[in-house]
């Protein structure tokens, strides 16, 4: 029987329906071209859709009874998927349970892959004098082109000359300037050009023009100009010669100039000069961590370490003589910061460090900077990739080692599909490619920290900071006293002669709120109504720069109410405090004082984080109001004094981590503080001033913080001693999303019985309604899974059976189905 080429693909459908792989026969004329990792358009369903797939993988079997279908083209020249993004993109689908279409935006995100259409024109009429008579396939796309008015997609002529391969015959059209192929992009993102200028003509022939250009003053002066230039962009000719498009024209017409597009990559940092940063002088402890990772470096094997250093510790030069490690044996880096705000700090200092050669990835690029970032990096142009979550996927070919800045922070963690953990994914390319990971907090995650006590991570300690700086002392204030005492506002008494001596003596404070928005909610104090959002159960926000409620979660806005929908009672107010009312109050009691807020609001135009912290460096701010965007990596040597506003907004979540997240939160926060010459001081305003988490962060002391919360950690069975599975269901009818999640909670127990696991209460918690039980206008129910006497992967494999492989029998498309691998957030 004779064998065939089998292509299995991926269709670009986000359907659960189409979320495998389908087999397409390669047709014999596309033998030779069809590669692995490419993009196809193939006819699927029984309608025979058009639609675009990529290969996964090509098979040799013998030809099956049953009639597969053809490719019908390849979209693009050459792989855009190489063997390592393959293997990945199944990882991430067996990983996290998502779709094979959701793993591959990832690896290649929106904007990256552009839709482009081959555009081929006919520039040569008499071409059967160049066209040799064997080159068939020549000479009927020729015939193709004649027929079309002497232009034509790809598209086109595959449809007019089907079964036959067309790419290597227009390549050799082509390289005969014969054809001219042009590239149109059709995605929103487009190769960024700009038109250049130069002479057309020879030497003697330029005389010539000269000659007889005698009358035409201008065009004269444009050839005498470009003669002397070269080849030169039209916006700098029309400037700086003060001339008009039309003499430029009227010399194209005449043969004696010619234009060209050249393509213009995209720079976020043009604008920006950077000093230079030169390399530090390691301390002890410092140079016992670069030289033992070196070693690992050198070895080009696969290693993980923890840098657990104190804040100010030098971690981030620790990093920079890393890289130079990796760079000095052809290999790549790539660092992730957790925060955006984060990005242009450690930007300067790299570009400081070694130059060009950075790519920078995040989520404020615009589509275009981002389209030409990843092109920079897939063509090899560069060896340093920064960036946040997802600058994990750069697709570096040589890659060396992986730095994951502040790696206990949630961000790291994808909230939506597929729900990876930047962590872990580094972690797999780091096996996978033979490349270094190197994690660094002051504040290790718990995970991290155990996996140190198995002997899977390698730890090294920083004791001290850099600078010989000593830590901040740190004050508490029990705000029930200051209560109790007649202040009812929101700073307490030290607070406010802390910040009051700090501006006296021209330093710089920082002031932490993990809250935005102006009050956090507004209630009737006669009959106890709460604004609430109509599309979600959660309180709605006040900001007052915009006049308006608003929702943090479905953006619904409100106009703020003066009397009590309820009762009509006028006695309505605000409640609770965000970074806005922080602002006005500090601006009331220091009226002298320049300040400045730093959150959500205030970053949502492109390059507003850079502007807001580069004033502040440079000293035109007194005081800076923030969230958690200031709570971390940021270096600012006259910052003295740093006030914690609430230490309890973490602390009092209904969250297993919410001891956890709060010791951390306040020791990045409190590490702002006296990294200067001048001592730091941190003064912590909470109602739980004995909580064992405020107290170590207090002491900054992670070791006795550790052994309280992982002796707790094991007492109820939570991570790292068990893995868990959080499956949301949401839907517009409650009824409907409860007896779904009812039936699949059942399923799951009915199986997990017949498994030998008849005692299943502390492996399935659920279906309860979701901590916030209406997200715009879905109600949300979750199951909880803990792999508690039970094997993880059997867990996965039963919810893979019910909800991936079964999903159109168990899920109605009315019900929107999240399954979240080791959840970070359970709101």
């Amino acid at each position: 029987m004779k064998e065939v080429y089998i292509a299995q693909v991926i269709v670009n459908h986000n359907s659960g329906q189409t979320d495998k792989i389908f087999d397409y026969k390669v047709p014999e004329h596309l033998l030779e071209t069809i590669q692995e990792g490419m993009r196809v358009l193939v006819s699927f369903g029984r309608g025979n859709k058009k639609l675009e797939a990529y290969i996964l993988n090509i098979k040799v079997e013998k030809e099956p009874a049953y009639r597969l279908k053809e490719i019908l083209y390849p979209i693009d020249d050459k792989p855009i998927l190489d063997k390592r993004q393959i293997k990945m993109i199944v990882w991430l689908k067996n990983k996290y349970l998502c779709k094979y279409v959701e793993a591959i935006q990832c690896v290649l995100p929106s904007g990256i892959v552009n839709k482009e259409k081959r555009s081929i024109s006919l520039i040569v009429e008499n071409w059967k004098c160049i066209v040799g008579k064997n080159s068939s396939i020549q000479i009927e796309i020729l015939h193709v082109l004649m027929e079309l008015g002497g232009k034509a997609t790809l598209e086109n002529l595959y449809s007019k000359i089907p079964k036959k391969d067309l790419n290597q015959p227009i390549k050799r059209l082509e390289e005969k300037n014969i054809i001219k192929i042009d590239y149109e992009i059709t995605a929103k993102v487009k190769i960024k050009t700009e038109r250049y200028v130069k002479i057309a003509v020879e030497d003697k022939a330029f005389e010539n023009a000269l000659e007889d250009l005698k009358n035409a003053k201008r065009q004269k002066e444009i050839l005498l100009f470009l003669k002397q230039h070269k080849e030169c962009l039209v916006s700098e000719v029309l400037e700086l010669l003060k001339v008009t498009r039309a003499p430029l024209s009227a010399l194209e017409v005449k043969g004696y100039i010619e234009f060209a597009e050249k393509e213009q990559k995209r720079d976020p940092f043009k604008n920006i000069s950077f000093k230079e940063f030169p390399k530090l002088s390691p301390n002890i402890e410092q140079q016992n961590v670069i030289s033992q990772i070196e070693e690992t470096i050198e070895s080009e094997k696969h290693d993980t370490f923890l840098i657990h250093g104190v804040t100010g510790s030098g971690k981030t030069e620790i990093y920079l003589q890393l890289i130079e490690a990796v760079k000095k044996i052809g290999k790549q880096g790539i660092i992730l910061v957790p925060e955006i705000a984060l990005t242009p700090q450690t930007v300067e200092r790299f570009y400081g460090r070694f130059g060009n050669g950075i790519a920078v990835l995040h989520s404020n690029l615009s589509e275009g900077e981002r389209f030409d970032e990843w092109r920079k990096i897939a063509e090899g142009k560069v060896d340093i990739v920064i960036g946040a979550r997802s600058a994990i996927f750069a697709p570096l070919k040589k890659l060396g080692i992986i730095i994951i800045d502040e790696e206990h922070e949630h961000t790291y963690k994808s909230e939506i599909n597929p729900k990876y953990h930047a962590v872990e994914v580094a972690q797999y390319r780091g096996q996978q490619e033979n490349a270094v990971v190197v994690l660094g907090s002051a504040t290790p995650s718990i995970e991290s920290y155990y996996k140190v006590e198995k002997e899977e991570v390698t730890l090294f300690t920083l004791h001290k900071r850099a600078t010989n700086a000593t830590m901040p002392e740190v004050e508490i204030v029990d705000m029930t006293e200051e209560l109790n005492s007649g202040n009812k506002g929101m700073l307490s008494r030290s607070l406010f002669h802390a910040v009051e001596e700090n501006i006296k003596n021209k330093k710089q404070t920082i002031l932490f709120l993990n809250r935005r928005g102006y009050s956090t909610f507004i209630s009737c104090r006669q009959c106890g109504y709460v604004v609430k959002c109509n599309n979600c159960d959660i309180t709605m926000t006040y900001h007052r720069t915009m006049k308006h409620v608003q929702c943090h979660y479905c953006g619904e806005k409100k106009e703020k109410p003066q009397i009590c929908p309820d009762c009509e009672s006028d006695h309505i107010n605000f409640f609770g405090a965000g970074t806005q009312k922080i602002e006005d109050m500090i601006a009331e009691y220091f009226p002298d004082a320049i300040i400045g807020r730093m959150d959500m609001d205030t970053t949502s135009i492109k390059g507003s984080h850079q502007r807001i912290l580069e004033k502040f460096k440079r000293g035109d701010m007194d005081i800076l109001v923030g969230t958690q965007m200031i709570s971390k990596g940021l270096d600012f040597p006259n910052v003295t004094l740093v006030g914690i506003i609430a230490a309890d907004s973490t602390l009092n979540l209904p969250d297993f981590r919410a001891s956890e997240k709060t010791f951390q939160l306040v020791t990045q926060v409190s590490g702002r503080s006296g990294r200067g010459k001048d001592k730091g001081k941190v003064i912590l305003q909470t109602y739980n001033p004995d909580h064992y988490s405020i107290q170590a962060a207090s002491q900054h002391h992670y070791h006795q913080f550790y052994s309280e919360e992982i002796n707790l950690r094991k007492a109820f069975d939570y991570p790292p001693f068990t893995q868990l599975i959080n499956i949301n269901f949401s839907g517009k009818n409650e009824k409907e999303v409860y007896s779904i999640s009812q039936k699949i909670a059942n399923n799951i127990k009915y199986i997990l019985s017949n498994k030998g696991h008849s005692h299943h209460d502390d492996i399935i918690m659920g279906p309860n309604p979701a901590i916030i039980a209406k997200v715009n206008e879905r109600y949300r129910y979750q199951i909880l899974l803990k792999s508690h006497g039970v094997d993880f992967l059997l867990l996965k494999s039963i919810v893979k059976y019910l909800l991936i492989d079964n999903r159109q029998k168990t899920i109605p498309s009315s019900i929107i189905l999240s399954i979240d691998i080791n959840p970070f957030h359970m709101m």
